[in-house]
Formats: structure tokens, C-alpha cells, sequence
């Protein structure tokens, strides 16, 4: 797809932000062509709820860090000073009323959520306000990504596949690991695993 003129919006907890985020992140910007990526961590996201997060503050700073120094990737704080639940819907809406109506949006997720989309508040709206990006694992997520057009035919022509092998390596890895007093090294950047040593964060919850 000739996505010039797409602004990638990136969703998600960043409990903490690590280099699977980043490296899916510049897939999709180099595969798509996209404008630029905003990373919006998440308030209270509904589908986590009873699931402990570090302080939206501490996540926001470390996502602020990590994409720093790559001019085309920003943050946005929106979801975290938004009261009450966080629906993807509403970020998107409020994004449109931002940045205006004819700007495109290119939502990324990865196959592995495609399966509680269902779930999201609003999910035809939300095919309605964007298009998605689906980072796809090489032979592995097809399956998932024909799930999913079949349960929402009205997606077909609005999902755009990006393939690639992220590291092995996720946020509930990397909690258990600081809990464990194991090193962050090759897991986040730098920046992000001082921030996380100085603040002392996952040491004692390995889920929060």
C-alpha cells in the first residue's frame, strides 16, 4: 500500500516498553511507508482491568525514552489523562478531531489480539476510523488473520500485513526477570533500563 500521508498509532500497556515494541514499530513504518508513529500508552485498559501496571507516569516516561532520538516516532499522553477505561474507539475519535478528518490512520496491533477484537468497545467503528496494521510472525499468525476477516467481513481491503521476527522477548518475561534480579540487558534500551533500576520498578511484583 502507497500509505503516504498515514499516521501509525500505537496502542498499548508498554508495561514496560521493550525492543519488540520498537522493532514492530519501524517494521510497520518501513513496510507501509507510514508519516510518522505515535505511541499512546494506555490509562486503565478495560481488557486488563485487575491486571497490576506500573504508574501510567513511569510508563509514559519510559516510552518517551525509548523512541527518542527517532524523529519519526512521537508519544502522546492522551489515554493516560483521559478518565476512566481506556477504548480504543475513543482514541481514535479524538484523534480525528485533532488532526482532522482527512488524515489517515493506521492502527497497529499484532495477529495475537485479532482474537478478542470482538471484544473492543465499538469494533465496526473502529474499521470505520482507521486502517489496521497486523504484524504477522512468519508462518505462524496466518490462521489468526483469516479468523478475523471471516468474522469481520467488512475489514476486507482495510488490513495491511506486516511480516517479521520480533525478538523473543515480552513485558511478563521481562517483570518476572527484574523480580528474579535477572539483567535487562538486550530486552529494553538503555535509557529504559535505568529508569526501571532507578525507580525500582517490577522488583517486587512480577506482574505489575
Amino acid at each position: 500500500m502507497g500509505a503516504s500521508g498515514v499516521i501509525g498509532v500505537f496502542g498499548g500497556t508498554f508495561n514496560p516498553i521493550h525492543h519488540g515494541h520498537l522493532e514492530l514499530a519501524q517494521a510497520a513504518l518501513n513496510q507501509l511507508g507510514l508519516d510518522r508513529i505515535i505511541f499512546i500508552p494506555a490509562g486503565q485498559p478495560w481488557l486488563k482491568a485487575g491486571t497490576p501496571l506500573a504508574p501510567a507516569c513511569h510508563r509514559l516516561a519510559m516510552v518517551r525514552l525509548a523512541v527518542e532520538g527517532n524523529p519519526a516516532f512521537t508519544v502522546s499522553a492522551m489515554e493516560i489523562a483521559r478518565p476512566g477505561p481506556t477504548y480504543t474507539v475513543d482514541t481514535l475519535e479524538s484523534l480525528h478531531e485533532k488532526l482532522g478528518e482527512n488524515e489517515r490512520l493506521q492502527f497497529l496491533v499484532g495477529a495475537d489480539v485479532l482474537g478478542d477484537f470482538h471484544r473492543w468497545k465499538d469494533p465496526e467503528r473502529i474499521l470505520q476510523l482507521c486502517r489496521l496494521a497486523v504484524f504477522r510472525r512468519v508462518n505462524v499468525d496466518e490462521s489468526k488473520i483469516k479468523e478475523f476477516l471471516y468474522r469481520f467481513p467488512n475489514s476486507s481491503g482495510k488490513v495491511d500485513v506486516v511480516d517479521g521476527d520480533l525478538p523473543d522477548v515480552s513485558g511478563t518475561l521481562i517483570r518476572e526477570g527484574v523480580a528474579k534480579g535477572e539483567p535487562l540487558t538486550g530486552k529494553v534500551t538503555g535509557p529504559v533500563e535505568e529508569y526501571i533500576n532507578r525507580y525500582g520498578l517490577y522488583r517486587l511484583n512480577a506482574a505489575g
